[in-house]
């Protein structure tokens, strides 16, 4: 196999994963930079905070495309007997959500003159990339997340069950499908990345200070309004 599909293989994922949704999103939609507002990232929650609804799913459904188009670009370029194909199918998804959360399109400077890479907390391309090693994992995240996401009601946990729960439906498929060992460094290696994006929001859940959403705001927002009668 030419070196140069092994180069497409792991340059292209990392860029697509970089192309910042959120920020094109909002930025026409409202004018605004979306690394100003609230969290600063460039997911979906975020975006949907800044713009609304359909601006927080459009966003969401462009970042899950990322790690299924990592997928697609490793089954392009790598013919199908090649040794390296599990591990650049693993090895894409990932790069397209370092992509995604350190997006080289968004560099900027800091106060502090050092250059820094923006973009989002990586749950999105996470989910796309899962669906890309076995297409009905997206049945068992989805409603998963949705649940983390309503009855928890924080969105760095839903965030972070979308690679606990990759992890454990590649663990099962390799143990008693057959599926490829490797899938499961995809879902451990995934989770790692998120969960270093997400430190900030970890550390304001151990305080108590993380915002809430889903049932859980609501419901803090009906006692609020019970107290302020």
């Amino acid at each position: 196999m030419p070196l140069i599909n092994i180069a497409g293989a792991v340059i292209l994922p990392y860029l697509v994963g970089s192309i910042p949704f959120g920020w094109i999103i909002v930025k026409l939609t409202t004018g605004r930079d979306i690394r100003t507002i609230e969290s600063g990232r460039t997911g979906g929650t975020n975006a949907m905070r800044a713009a609304g609804l359909l601006a927080g799913v459009f966003t969401a459904v462009g970042d899950t495309l990322k790690g299924l188009s990592a997928i697609w670009i490793v089954n392009w370029l790598v013919p199908a007997d090649s040794p390296w194909k599990v591990w650049l199918q693993v090895a894409a998804p990932l790069l397209a959500i370092m992509g995604h959360n350190y997006s080289i399109w968004l560099i900027e400077r800091r106060a502090d003159g050092k250059l820094s890479l923006r973009g989002g907390a990586g749950g999105a391309p996470c989910f796309g990339g899962a669906i890309g090693l076995w297409p009905w994992s997206g049945f068992i995240i989805m409603p998963m997340g949705l649940l983390v996401f309503l009855l928890v009601g924080y969105a760095s946990l839903t965030t972070v069950s979308i690679a606990l729960t990759s992890t454990v439906i590649f663990a099962y498929l390799a143990v008693f499908k057959g599926y490829p060992w490797q899938y499961i460094l995809y879902g451990a290696a995934s989770l790692l990345i998120l969960l270093w994006a997400l430190r900030p929001n970890l550390a304001r859940l151990a305080r108590g200070t993380e915002r809430p959403v889903g049932l859980r705001a609501y419901l803090q927002r009906r006692k609020q309004q019970r107290q302020d009668r």
